[in-house]
């Protein structure tokens, strides 16, 4: 018979796994939202950022169902290895992360060698500056259940989402000088930026697929 305290532990555990797996859904919703609208509006402005901004989300969407497949894994089985399934997707999403870097920095080239500007980034500023501040929260909420749960997976979940921090300050960065300065290559540069951090997303996608150790935080994948 188990005791009172073993049973609150594993209570304890069920709670913090939900909420894990509730930071993982709402991560999935939140990049749907946002790459519809990144995109729309990218489209709209002729924003080269923007759209590339979208297209990323749309791909951490995946990478967020393979999150939620993780955790769900490690709920039932907190020794078990990577599924196929898991390695599959995570093999796809990292080509995905590729495949964007090479559009980004093919259109890049054409904008550049054609003078094309965006008629306003003033959309990108509005919705970069909201993806940092929702994914600092992420990043906050998943590392402090990572750690409750002496779970490196998740930490590194958590790890990670710090290169969406860092995508969406290169596109605040950019809109932000094309839209006071009027720059003609700040869009352009925004955009080799987003295609150089999906270089790198791309790159963690298959260090985890083959079991390897993180980029993002140094420890072993699960």
């Amino acid at each position: 018979m188990r005791h009172t305290g073993e049973l609150m532990s594993e209570d304890g555990n069920d709670r913090l796994f939900s909420r894990a797996l509730f930071l993982g859904a709402f991560t999935v919703g939140y990049n749907v939202v946002e790459g519809v609208v990144s995109m729309a509006l990218g489209i709209n402005d002729e924003t080269l950022a923007l759209f590339g901004f979208g297209v990323d989300s749309f791909i951490e969407v995946l990478s967020g169902i393979g999150i939620c497949v993780m955790i769900t894994r490690i709920r039932n089985r907190p020794r078990s290895d990577r599924t196929p399934l898991e390695v599959h997707a995570l093999r796809i999403t990292g080509s995905a992360f590729y495949l964007l870097a090479a559009g980004l920095a093919a259109a890049t080239a054409i904008n550049i060698i054609g003078g094309h500007t965006p008629d306003t980034t003033f959309w990108g500023v509005i919705i970069a500056l909201a993806s940092i501040a929702v994914m600092l929260w992420l990043m906050t909420a998943k590392k402090r259940t990572g750690k409750l749960l002496q779970s490196d997976a998740i930490i590194a979940d958590a790890n990670c989402t710090r290169m969406c921090v860092y995508m969406s300050v290169v596109l605040l960065l950019s809109s932000l000088i094309y839209e006071f300065t009027g720059f003609a290559f700040a869009d352009s540069i925004g955009a080799l930026g987003l295609a150089i951090f999906s270089v790198s997303e791309g790159r963690e996608s298959f260090l985890k697929a083959a079991g390897k150790a993180c980029s993002c935080t140094g420890n072993k994948c699960e």
